[in-house]
């Protein structure tokens, strides 16, 4: 089932969650803890009709807790795909072409 997001909504999938490893160092899942108040990018799924400054396959960085609860859903193919939900303009802070490599972001700050 191929799933379309809702005008002024975008739908990601691959959201960063779970532990992460940086330069060689696996930082251990932060979610639901103070260490985990942070953006997260996600890969564009799908947008609403009315979006056009973003399209699938991109990735954007969700503002802090900007974004809706999983959802999961099963594709044609049998496999399934978790989503979440998030306001455009206002939850998204930055737009990629190609997955950001969190290690180059994070050592600007260390």
């Amino acid at each position: 089932m191929k799933i379309q997001a809702l005008k002024g909504k975008v739908l990601v999938s691959d959201f960063e969650r779970g532990s992460r490893i940086i330069n060689g160092i696996i930082i251990p899942d932060d979610n639901g803890k103070s260490e985990g108040i942070r953006p997260r990018w996600g890969k564009v799924y799908s947008v609403g009709d009315d979006i056009t400054d973003i399209v699938p396959n991109q990735w954007i960085l969700v503002d802090n807790g900007r974004w809706t609860r999983m959802l999961k859903i099963k594709e044609d193919d049998g496999s399934y795909v978790q989503l979440w939900g998030v306001e455009w303009p206002e939850s998204v802070m930055l737009v990629s072409d190609t997955e950001p490599d969190e290690a180059a972001i994070f050592s600007k700050w260390v």
